[in-house]
């Protein structure tokens, strides 16, 4: 009766203890094999919390005028203030504000309106893709001769006609970027959607009387986020750059709300002066933050879809 044993048995237990590996950590993992990816989404996070930040962080803020002179504008990068109690890190611009300060600054409205025009724009196309691929026939039809038509148009042209009407403000700048961008989440939403459209559980739930609002949004739309996912990630840093555009020509943001892209343009006069420092600081804010964010979309994009990969 001594021999017998089961030294099997405590291995088996253990491993049926181990837990399974969550889809979401498997994800992770997949994106934090490609060095590229992996760099890009720390400095946007490292970004993201510099913005959000900035109150703390920053020597100062450049928009309060009690904090500011103009004794202290055009000063060289790692000068002091006159007081010596202050450290111009990047300089400052021809109105007396700390560079470092005003970018923190830039970075909190450029990435707020990256993330909110985007959000917004999916909704408003996620919504109109799925009717379309839902009813099909002369909705379909309709709808994605209107996608067509604003995707036919070069965004650019269609903020700044938009921008003329509407005129300044950080309302209008987020509304003319939320019409501009619906139509490609309107699109790649509504080709997802038709495949899902004709697949057995859609036959089903409308075979149980379920509503068409239901059937789209709890059944279809689940099964279309990946595609959604990177189209967010991609039109979130187009929208950054939009905005900087127009910005830097004047018609975007007012001088109260100042992005990366209107930074850039308060400095373009001086660029000749050889004061470089009040453009260029922002400028390679606004690159490193496109950048990191197009990265980050394109490795969710091989994430999610691995047969792109290789």
């Amino acid at each position: 009766m001594n021999e017998i044993k089961t030294p099997a048995a405590q291995p088996a237990t253990e491993v049926l203890l181990a837990p399974p590996e969550t889809p979401g950590r498997l994800l992770l993992k997949r994106f934090l094999r490609n060095r590229t990816g992996t760099v890009a989404l720390a400095l946007l996070l490292v970004l993201i919390v510099m913005a959000l930040s900035a109150p703390l962080i920053s020597p100062q803020n450049p928009y309060d005028l009690a904090q500011v002179s103009i004794m202290e504008a055009e000063r060289a990068p790692g000068a002091h203030s006159d007081d010596h109690r202050l450290l111009y890190l990047l300089g400052t611009d021809g109105a007396g504000r700390d560079m470092f300060s005003a970018i923190l600054y830039g970075l909190r409205i450029s990435l707020g309106i990256g993330v909110v025009s985007a959000l917004a724009a999916l909704a408003v196309g996620t919504t109109v893709g799925l009717i379309a691929a839902y009813f099909g026939g002369r909705v379909d039809a309709f709808l994605m001769r209107v996608v067509d038509v604003q995707l036919s148009i070069p965004t650019i042209l269609v903020a700044l006609v938009l921008l003329a009407v509407l005129g300044q403000g950080l309302d209008k700048t987020l509304m003319a970027l939320v019409l501009v961008q619906w139509a490609i989440f309107a699109r790649n939403v509504r080709g997802a959607a038709i495949v899902e459209r004709g697949k057995d559980y859609i036959e089903a739930a409308m075979g149980q009387g379920l509503s068409p609002l239901r059937i789209m949004f709890r059944h279809v739309l689940p099964n279309c986020m990946a595609p959604l996912i990177v189209t967010a990630t991609n039109q979130m840093a187009n929208a950054i750059s939009l905005e900087a555009t127009i910005s830097f020509l004047g018609i975007g943001l007012p001088q109260t709300e100042p992005s990366l892209g209107l930074l850039i343009s308060n400095g373009f006069d001086y660029i000749l002066s050889n004061e470089y420092w009040i453009s260029m600081f922002p400028g390679v804010a606004l690159v490193l933050l496109v950048i990191s964010i197009s990265v980050v979309g394109d490795q969710l994009r091989v994430v999610l879809n691995p047969k792109l990969d290789g």
